[in-house]
């Protein structure tokens, strides 16, 4: 696994815990320690987003903020990763 997709499983995992426990909260709006967890997930998304983005550049058009140079397109397409060129 490369170190880009090391960040971005990273930035997965905090974004779908935040979700599942936002889910929870819907049920349960009176569960504090859920409440204090979602915003610890939310923390995280956060940091590994702006990481992700630092090393890596943009994840999605949106996330441009002004830049016009497209750099997502240098990025590896599914079908150039090493493990699936082995299959």
């Amino acid at each position: 696994m490369s170190d880009r997709e090391r960040h971005l499983k990273k930035l997965s995992g905090a974004q779908f815990a935040a979700l599942e426990m936002q889910l929870y909260l819907d049920t349960h709006k009176n569960d504090a320690s859920a409440l204090k967890s979602m915003q610890e997930y939310l923390r995280q998304a956060k940091e590994y987003r702006k990481e992700y983005e630092e090393r890596f550049g943009p994840i999605t058009p949106n996330d441009l903020y002004g830049d016009t140079t497209f750099n997502w397109l240098n990025a590896p397409w599914p079908w150039e990763h090493e493990s699936e060129a082995k299959k």
